[in-house]
């Protein structure tokens, strides 16, 4: 791996997350979020010379780390579009697909995307900063009741209404375009002892918005259900409740709402069977060495053999 690759973002949960996808060396495989590319390598490694790797990214960053490598393919794009673009393609089924969903080391320390508190910057948080609302337009333009769902939904924040009324009263006097134009104004509402964890908490709120990576969480998700081949492998990890539940949702029921349906005959539509009953998590020397693994959760599931009923 270059050195650009690993400072860009150290891949959590690696081995045990190419684990899970069971790789043939034969296979067609899914990164739906390249990054820095590391999951991508370690599934190279493991591939044959027939074996095919396509990986997805929509940040301009991410495109610099894509691999020389005959059997890789590099999709400039949001993996809410997996279906469209395995078709463009031409590739009908996979045999796995991983999607770690965490926000990347990269993006976090450049200052110029606005990720981070930690800097002063433009509002800015886009993925793909090539188009789409910047995190100043959503707290300049939503109304007072919209930013508050999005931070109360969002950011599990129980004082979300406080702060969309602060947001909104210091706006009507002046735009907040920067990082600590808009931290200047939330600040208050947090105890000294709670200041960095409910500050992550509004800067998720917003990411989500921004990105609306529910809406394309659910889209791939869905669409990783119709591209895998029976066998194949989805190998999920997750950093906040909102998309672990999503996601655990969609592999016990295969709807993210996690609602259980049957057929006429009472049987139970299931087209995943979960692989590991217990997620995993990363072990403390991987804690040590990369904090932002602190959260992660990793979830396997395989595709049925069948139409997806079960008895």
């Amino acid at each position: 791996m270059s050195l650009e690759a690993s400072i860009y973002h150290i891949p959590v949960l690696l081995k045990p997350s190419v684990d899970g996808l069971g790789i043939r060396p034969d296979g067609i495989y899914v990164d739906v979020t390249f990054g820095g590319g590391g999951h991508s390598r370690e599934i190279l490694l493991r591939l044959g010379e027939k074996g095919r790797l396509l990986s997805f990214d929509q940040d301009e960053d991410a495109e610099r780390n894509r691999i020389n490598d005959p059997r890789f393919t590099f999709v400039r794009s949001n993996f809410r579009y997996l279906h469209n673009f395995l078709r463009y393609y031409n590739v009908e089924r996979v045999d796995g697909i991983l999607a770690d969903l965490g926000v990347s080391s990269h993006h976090f320390d450049d200052s110029e995307r606005g990720f981070s508190f930690r800097f002063e910057g433009r509002l800015d948080m886009r993925m793909n900063n090539r188009a789409g609302m910047t995190a100043a337009d959503v707290v300049n333009t939503y109304d007072e009741e919209h930013l508050a769902d999005l931070f109360y939904l969002y950011g599990e924040l129980k004082n979300g209404r406080r702060l969309a009324a602060a947001l909104v009263k210091a706006r009507n006097e002046k735009k907040i375009e920067t990082i600590s134009q808009f931290i200047d104004v939330v600040n208050p509402f947090f105890s000294r002892e709670r200041e960095k964890k409910d500050l992550a908490k509004v800067f998720q709120a917003l990411r989500i918005e921004v990105n609306q990576e529910m809406d394309a969480l659910k889209e791939m998700l869905q669409a990783a259900m119709r591209v895998l081949r029976p066998d194949g492998r989805l190998v999920v990890i997750t950093y906040h409740s909102l998309e672990d539940r999503m996601v655990k949702n969609i592999m016990k029921t295969g709807n993210v709402n996690g609602k259980i349906e049957q057929d006429f005959y009472g049987r139970i539509y299931a087209p995943f069977k979960i692989v590991n009953g217990k997620v995993i998590v990363p072990d403390k020397e991987e804690v040590e060495c990369n904090p932002r693994s602190r959260s992660a959760k990793l979830r396997i599931a395989e595709k049925t053999k069948d139409v997806g009923y079960e008895k």
